[in-house]
């Protein structure tokens, strides 16, 4: 399906939003936020209900009415003939997802000064949508981040439902005030009749769209800040590595730069060499820094290394890691091996090559 700018073709007078009332979702909340971003949205009203004809008056309608027709700004997913994807991903969108798959270059090229066309912009544009709206796709359509055919027998150590966007907003749904958020006259209450009871679900729904959209702007900004310009400094290094181990293992930055993202696709994309085994970066850019040796994962999201610290190494620090180890400068390496340092950047290499070996 196409993703051409749909900001160009609405009206510049004020517009009115609908999405639905009762317990809301991470998903419409952010999208939302995100069209009222776009200057055409920026003094729109909105509107919760299920009623089709208060929606049918609206400008644009988002998760709610059975509909996905992007030339009358409809964006539903409810419906059972619904199966829209981003490009190259598997996950059904939801309201969050078709908002921005349909509006989110134009958010990023307003937010950055980039061309809605670059390249930049089509980067990051992919790049949010994997590290955060598809998320709330899958969540909202109840879809599993792994298969289940594959983890029936996994047990979850510990509960982490409470630190998740959607549990979060899940938790704003709720006050003292009301049990069914104010959804009929039986649950508003005594104290409270059915408008001031709709008034409360409608001003908690924003705050949930703030939370989300808040968080969207601040990954965005982290994404054109620091994640944009680290590509190239990540292949420039990816480029060099053979200068400090024959085989490519060793990869060098001389400031502290987010490497994993780009490090991985360029592996994929360039493969040259064996794959990277660890990384040496400053802990500061002052003179003098101390330096750390990371081992890199084996995937993005593992906390497994390809090749940890030796074994002999972990818990140790200073004059008795360079008793061990055989490098002096050494500062310390972590009981699971991830990570070490050592005083200079001589020290940091040698700490690796002997790693290597081992």
């Amino acid at each position: 399906m196409t993703t051409e700018n749909p900001a160009k073709r609405l009206k510049t007078s004020p517009v009115l939003i609908g999405t639905h009332n009762g317990h809301f979702h991470a998903d419409e909340a952010l999208a939302v936020y995100l069209l009222r971003l776009l200057p055409v949205y920026s003094h729109s009203s909105l509107v919760r209900t299920r009623d089709p004809s208060i929606l049918s008056t609206c400008h644009t309608v988002v998760d709610v009415g059975g509909e996905y027709t992007p030339s009358t700004n409809r964006y539903d997913h409810h419906q059972r003939t619904f199966n829209s994807t981003f490009p190259e991903r598997s996950t059904k969108l939801s309201s969050a997802g078709l908002v921005y798959l349909h509006f989110g270059k134009a958010i990023i090229a307003q937010h950055t000064g980039l061309a809605a066309e670059s390249e930049e912009v089509h980067l990051m544009w992919k790049k949010l949508y994997a590290d955060f709206v598809e998320a709330l796709d899958a969540n909202d359509n109840g879809i599993s981040v792994y298969d289940s055919k594959e983890t029936q027998n996994l047990r979850k150590k510990f509960n982490d439902n409470g630190v998740t966007l959607s549990s979060l907003v899940s938790d704003i749904n709720f006050s003292t005030n009301t049990a069914n958020n104010g959804s009929s006259k039986e649950a508003a209450g005594p104290s409270l009749t059915v408008e001031e009871a709709q008034a409360g679900e409608d001003a908690r729904f924003l705050q949930a769209s703030d939370l989300m959209g808040t968080t969207f702007l601040r990954k965005l900004s982290s994404c054109h800040s620091t994640w944009l310009p680290s590509r190239n400094t990540v292949l420039n290094a990816y480029k060099v590595r053979f200068e400090y181990d024959p085989d490519g293992r060793i990869l060098v930055f001389h400031s502290a730069v987010p490497w994993r993202d780009h490090l991985y696709h360029f592996e994929d994309v360039q493969p040259q060499g064996s794959k990277v085994l660890y990384v040496l970066y400053p802990e500061s850019v002052q003179e003098g820094s101390k330096w750390r040796v990371q081992a890199v994962a084996v995937s993005k999201d593992s906390f497994e290394s390809r090749k940890a610290l030796p074994e002999v190494w972990r818990g140790l620090r200073d004059e008795e890691l360079d008793k061990v180890s055989g490098v002096q400068g050494s500062v310390f390496v972590h009981a699971s091996g991830f990570i070490g340092g050592n005083k200079t950047f001589q020290g940091a290499i040698e700490m690796t090559r002997t790693a290597l070996v081992m």
